[in-house]
């Protein structure tokens, strides 16, 4: 039987977390059918290594960002380096960007103004967004809307990465041109009450994602999270949808494809 294939659209691949077998962990990822991932920058350093590890790798793509909980203390010199590294080769996306209330490491003044500056730079680059949203589902709502009615793409403007809640709230982001990220969460027992709103949501707006290394599947809690389990994570889905796992890869891979232009 073939091996299904996948796309992990949000790793954190320069944590230190991978520094001892970094090497391993992209075989595992490959036999395992997972055959591109997007590593994505959480800060101008992280940034500038998943550059340099896209250029070492050819199934390795990277988004450049500065994390909501990481933007205290940015700069304009930091923007002004965020702009240059948005044009570097097998950049893809803008991000991890966004607002996160829940741990409000940053003020929410300077999450809102970072989050305004990764705006301005997807419009600049052409480039879709990395958005990460927690306990700030209003504000991103509304800044979205005004920003998705006056941006010049009219589809793929990124994607709503981990997304837990209503398949309400996913619809308005997907009408704004948005994609939805999933990961191993959905099989949480914390996430039971969500999941028929995960299989409300159409599964051509869906992309997988690990986060890693957060966030492993319920069979790895207590583990640190890796490419190689998308799979389970598109096993999951595909119990939650009532759909067969090769639909589930074979849709979201394209998906991917699609929003982050992997093909060109």
């Amino acid at each position: 039987m073939p091996i299904l294939e996948y796309i992990d659209t949000h790793a954190h691949l320069d944590m230190p977390e991978f520094d001892t077998d970094r090497q391993e962990i992209f075989r595992r990822a490959f036999e395992n059918g997972v055959k591109t991932i997007i590593t994505t920058g959480i800060d101008i350093l992280s940034s500038q290594k998943a550059i340099d590890m896209a250029a070492a790798n050819a199934s390795i793509y990277a988004a450049v960002g500065i994390h909501p909980q990481e933007c205290n203390g940015a700069t304009e010199a930091d923007f002004a380096r965020l702009d240059i590294l948005a044009d570097a080769d097998k950049v893809v996306a803008i991000g991890e960007c966004g607002l996160d209330y829940y741990r409000d490491y940053s003020p929410r003044h300077t999450q809102l103004e970072t989050f305004y500056n990764h705006l301005d730079l997807a419009d600049k680059s052409g480039l879709p967004l990395i958005i990460h949203c927690r306990q700030a589902e209003e504000d991103m709502l509304n800044i979205l809307s005004n920003w998705s009615a006056q941006s010049p793409a009219s589809e793929g403007k990124g994607v709503i990465h981990c997304f837990s809640g209503s398949a309400e709230t996913a619809l308005k982001y997907i009408n704004m041109g948005f994609y939805i990220g999933l990961g191993a969460y959905i099989g949480y027992p914390s996430s039971k009450k969500y999941r028929a709103d995960f299989a409300a949501i159409p599964l051509e707006c869906i992309v997988l994602e690990t986060d890693c290394p957060f966030l492993p599947p319920q069979s790895h809690r207590g583990e640190r999270n890796e490419p190689a389990y998308i799979p389970l994570t598109a096993a999951i889905l595909a119990e939650i949808k009532n759909l067969e796992p090769a639909e589930i890869a074979s849709v979201t891979t394209a998906n991917a494809r699609r929003l982050f232009h992997l093909d060109k």
